[in-house]
């Protein structure tokens, strides 16, 4: 990281970035091209790993990308606040920020969907217990994101 004054080392510190983060992009490379799609998540870390989980249609470009490619880089931002200048290069930005690399997977078995789709609702919501019509988990598809490499940064005013 080039700016190492803004660098996020703090776990706690980073888990609370991600947490306020409403949207991830998932970025894919797909035959030269770069695809990314802004995605509702959840969010877990626990064992020292972090997992974010997505839900979807079972067909369609992004799903298509994650079977045969599952290698895939991520964006989050939160607290984004223009700071305004009387001159056009003192203008900045606040900001915090994720971004990393991982592993994507389906989820296959009903119960590990539905755990997913827990988290995912927990992370959106705040709320820890829901129900799932078995029809609508069966519906959709669900994935498990394990990230590998993440880098977190913050530029905020003191």
């Amino acid at each position: 990281m080039r700016r190492k004054d803004r660098e996020v080392a703090d776990d706690a510190k980073i888990d609370e970035i991600i947490s306020q983060s409403k949207i991830c992009r998932l970025g894919f490379h797909d035959d030269g091209e770069v695809y990314i799609v802004p995605l509702n998540f959840g969010y877990v870390h626990k064992d020292n790993k972090r997992i974010m989980y997505f839900h979807s249609a079972k067909e369609g470009r992004k799903v298509d990308l994650i079977r045969c490619s599952p290698k895939v880089g991520f964006e989050l931002d939160t607290a984004f606040e223009m700071w305004e200048a009387d001159i056009a290069c003192d203008f900045s930005a606040g900001y915090q920020s994720v971004i990393g690399t991982g592993i994507i997977s389906e989820l296959t078995d009903y119960e590990s969907k539905k755990a997913g789709l827990m988290e995912l609702m927990k992370t959106l919501t705040g709320k820890e217990q829901w129900t799932f019509d078995e029809n609508m988990v069966n519906a959709v598809s669900v994935f498990q994101l394990e990230i590998e490499k993440l880098s977190c940064k913050e530029h905020m005013r003191s």
